[in-house]
Parts: structure tokens; sequence; C-alpha cells
């Protein structure tokens, strides 16, 4: 089932996030949703915040980016109760967007590589180090399980360029091809 999109200015976006219990119900159910709106939106990661559930919880999907970006390639995974627990010191900028603030991409920098632990929807423990694109569509979705969105981390001249942009996605002054939540 394809899920509406919480857009910027949604305080779902900006709420603190709940482990998930092994109890939780139709956990799969809820990540195969999530994959399906994903890829209707043509997107790489989507994170629960993003779909008004304050859980810990996110998909990715890099694959259609394999061409330009070899790391991605069979990069499909859902990230249950994560927790990055290393960055690297190296870092790279690139230009990033997100489905929940559509028409706005911004020159983001973040570590190159990052050592994440999670649980897979089995619930089964994994350890592991991810790095180049890979490492940033997670940490651009990890971000939202902690109520941080991309514009957060560009620098301060660069947030009063896209203010009148993100006055424009609260007030509903925006379009999106796939079904949002304004």
């Amino acid at each position: 089932m394809i899920l509406p999109i919480y857009l910027y200015g949604q305080p779902e976006l900006r709420r603190s996030t709940n482990d998930i219990e092994q109890s939780t119900p139709e956990l799969k159910q809820l990540i195969s949703d999530m994959y399906e709106t994903l890829t209707h939106a043509d997107g790489c990661g989507l994170a629960a915040p993003q779909i008004g559930k304050s859980i810990r919880l996110f998909v990715v999907d890099g694959t259609e980016l394999a061409e330009e970006y070899p790391d991605c390639k069979d990069f499909k995974m859902a990230f249950v109760n994560p927790e990055i627990v290393e960055e690297s010191d190296e870092t790279a900028t690139y230009s990033e967007g997100c489905l929940s603030l559509p028409g706005i991409s911004e020159n983001v920098v973040r570590p190159k590589s990052i050592r994440i632990r999670y649980q897979d929807a089995d619930f089964k423990e994994h350890e592991e180090v991810f790095d180049g694109f890979r490492a940033r569509i997670i940490q651009h979705e990890y971000d939202h399980l902690e109520g941080h969105v991309f514009t957060d981390r560009i620098s301060p001249i660069r947030r009063q360029f896209v203010k009148g942009k993100l006055q424009n996605i609260v007030k509903g002054k925006v379009s999106a091809k796939y079904k949002t939540k304004k």
C-alpha cells in the first residue's frame, strides 16, 4: 500500500522515535508498504517519521543509483532500531534532496563512512561499516529518526536562502508527484 509522505512542517518529522519491540504487529507489512511508497516516489530512502510513525525504522533502496554509484548495486535494506556507533573523520560533500522537502536540494557535508548497529526485519542483530553513497543514504535516513532534516546540516547562510521554499512547503504551496500529507 502506498502511504502518504509527510512534508516539512509536520510535527512528526521533528519528534524523537522509539525502539521497535519484537512484538510489534505487522512490521514486515509496514516495511513492504514503505518500499512500495519509496519506489512510487522515486526515492532512495524512507524513514518511519516520514510516514507519520515515531519508530526507529528506515528502508533504503539505492539500486536505481548503481550506474552513478556502483556501491549501491543491490543496496536494498531495512534498518530496525539502528544506532550509528562510529563515524569517520574524513567527510564528503554531496547535494541532497528529501521526499519530505520537495523541490529543495543543497550540499551537505557528512562523514564518508559509518559503523552502524541495527536489526533486520527478523530482529537479527547486525553491525556493519558502510561508506560512499550508501553511508550518505543511511545517515540521511538516520537523521529523520533523530528529528532532523538535511537542511539542519547546511550553513546558516544557505538556510536563509531556502527559508522561503521551506515556508512554502509549510503553507502547502508545493507539489509532488507522489502522495503527501501537508
